[in-house]
């Protein structure tokens, strides 16, 4: 009896797939739950760095330095630099203008 009651036991629980629903949902339950946790603490990152950005938004609209940025000494009015720094390059010799080196001399810019 014991041995039977066991089978039948085990049969119905076979059965039902309830309980396996039961976990599959806990699971998808717990999986969700931590994505929405993950979720949080990125819009919690991204609402600290706005209010930071919004901080230097009212900061600038007073007048205020920037933060982060080194301040270089303003130069005398007539003062130049050396020459040297990015940009600088050498002049190309504009066309068009002064006498011509080379060439026949015959063309539509020369006048008689």
């Amino acid at each position: 009896m014991k041995n039977w009651l066991k089978k039948t036991w085990n049969w119905l629980l076979g059965k039902t797939t309830i309980d396996e629903k039961v976990v599959e949902v806990v699971n998808e339950a717990k999986e969700r739950l931590a994505e929405v946790k993950e979720e949080f603490a990125e819009a919690k990152e991204a609402v600290k760095e706005v209010v930071k950005q919004s901080k230097d938004v009212v900061d600038a609209a007073k007048g205020g330095q920037r933060k982060g940025r080194k301040t270089t000494p303003k130069r005398g009015a007539g003062a130049k630099s050396s020459g040297s720094g990015a940009g600088k390059g050498k002049s190309t010799p504009k066309r068009g203008s002064g006498a011509k080196s080379s060439g026949s001399g015959k063309g539509a810019g020369r006048k008689k």
